[in-house]
């Protein structure tokens, strides 16, 4: 049983961290087909407008020389779905049908919307079904996601790829000088792992890492770009794994946005985490490069810290993979003449956020990630999810400032529905500027505690909870989830 499995996750990754020798080849990653061909980057199509209809469905795909593997899509895709084009202020309609044999939810990742509509594991989709939400969009421009969500089939239903990206516009982003045609300078790029069966197809049951990297749900990927500044939406869709993501030659890149939209100004960076369910806009500059050269965006995940999801030292087992604490590539890239109407620079500005700050709070709370010692679950505050369980009351229009305290076990992803937050303090240090903007989610190191202020406004319910909950899926679906009501 799922819940059961991941009850060793502690003890085992700290035996194994702690008895096996770290390999001396941190920076070699095999080839996915045993060879160094390259596959084109599927770009995933678009859906624009104000309905939308989504199917998720069970397909295959030929990932492996072999036997296709089984997998699920949205829409006919063999893997993932289409991008959602949304512009703030639509009032959308969501038609979302599960051809699927089994239930599942749909939930729409960083959107400030009802609970109702919010498709947590409260929104049941049966199979045969079609569920239908409507509500008004009020997030800023920025990269989100949609996936499942229903408690204890998360890990599955995402590993067979079931997930897709969206894209909401709005008139302070579309006024700036930026890359943003899509599949030509502006490139959707989800990122995760799978490890297989002798079959091809996908391990399903529990194991925290795969052994080759996915993508957009492609293996060994590349993708031919123009002499340019080009713009990456990068999500990081994994299980437990982050991503340290820089380029091959080390050159300086800009991230542009956070989980919930734009930075005030662009940020120079070599090097960007994300943990799971986190994104981030990145620009990078291709116009010194040579028309067929090439260069490669990597994880570079060699002697990350204790805690970051995949710096394990094993290859193999429940929390082993053949990438663990190495660098690696994720995508390969091909460099061709600019086009027409090429972006040459970054913009100085972008937009002026007005953050919450500690001082705007007139609540706080303090969550504490608990268990995960001796063979015990992880939980919050000693408690295991329960589906009706009410963990948080939180007061429509309050400021909050929430405290989350991590133990010594590992590190994890948390993520609140129903907000955007701005993270005000991290007891490891600073916060890095990088994740200076409106975030949903957030990494927290093990023996960190991190505290982020938001406003709970626009939507309450006395019956109808939101989510936070660590973002790995495997660690959701084992309980380490919690729910609060928003209410008037």
């Amino acid at each position: 049983m799922l819940k059961k499995s991941l009850l060793v996750i502690a003890v085992s990754w700290f035996i194994v961290f702690s008895c096996n020798k770290q390999s001396d080849d941190t920076n070699v990653t095999p080839s996915n087909n045993g060879s160094t061909a390259y596959n084109d980057l599927w770009i995933p199509p678009t859906i624009t407008g104000t309905n939308f209809d989504l199917t998720l469905a069970k397909s295959s795909k030929q990932l492996k020389t072999g036997a296709t593997t089984p997998t699920y899509g949205y829409n006919g895709a063999s893997f993932w779905g289409p991008t959602l084009i949304i512009n703030k202020g639509d009032f959308v309609q969501m038609n979302v049908t599960n051809n699927l044999s089994e239930t599942t939810t749909t939930h729409w990742h960083g959107f400030h919307i009802p609970a109702i509509m919010d498709g947590g594991p409260h929104q049941m989709i049966e199979a045969g079904t079609t569920w239908k939400p409507s509500f008004e969009v009020k997030n800023n421009a920025g990269t989100y996601w949609y996936h499942p969500h229903l408690h204890e089939k998360t890990f599955q239903q995402l590993t067979y790829g079931a997930g897709g990206l969206i894209i909401i516009k709005d008139p302070i982003e579309s006024a700036l000088a930026l890359p943003r045609t899509y599949g030509t300078d502006d490139i959707p790029l989800v990122l995760t792992s799978r490890r297989f069966n002798s079959d091809n197809s996908f391990t399903v049951t529990e194991h925290a890492y795969g052994d080759y990297v996915l993508a957009n749900g492609t293996l060994d990927a590349q993708v031919t770009l123009p002499k340019q500044y080009v713009r990456f939406r990068i999500l990081n869709a994994e299980t437990e794994r982050g991503y340290n993501l820089g380029f091959s030659d080390n050159r300086s890149f800009y991230v542009i946005t956070n989980d919930g939209g734009l930075l005030d100004a662009p940020i120079a960076v070599t090097r960007v985490k994300l943990a799971v369910g986190e994104r981030a806009e990145i620009l990078v500059d291709l116009s010194k490069d040579a028309v067929g050269g090439s260069l490669d965006l990597k994880a570079y995940n060699a002697n990350q810290e204790f805690g970051f999801g995949g710096s394990e030292p094993q290859t193999s087992g429940q929390f082993g993979s053949l990438l663990n604490n190495k660098d690696f590539t994720v995508l390969h890239i091909n460099v061709k003449a600019a086009t027409a109407n090429a972006i040459t620079a970054v913009p100085s500005k972008l937009t002026t956020n007005s953050y919450w700050k500690e001082s705007d709070a007139t609540k706080t709370r303090t969550i504490s990630i608990t268990g995960g010692q001796a063979g015990s679950a992880f939980t919050f505050d000693n408690n295991t999810y329960g589906f009706t369980t009410m963990n948080q009351n939180v007061k429509l229009n309050t400021v909050e400032k929430w405290t989350v305290v991590n133990n010594n076990i590992f590190g994890h992803s948390f993520h609140i529905h129903d907000i955007q937050f701005k993270i005000v303090s991290r007891s490891s240090g600073a916060i890095a500027p990088y994740e200076s903007g409106w975030k949903d989610t957030f990494y927290i190191r093990t023996g960190e505690t991190v505290s982020v202020v938001a406003k709970f406004d626009d939507f309450a319910s006395d019956t109808n909870p939101f989510m936070y909950h660590c973002h790995f899926p495997n660690h959701e679906d084992a309980g380490l989830m919690g729910q609060f009501l928003v209410t008037k």
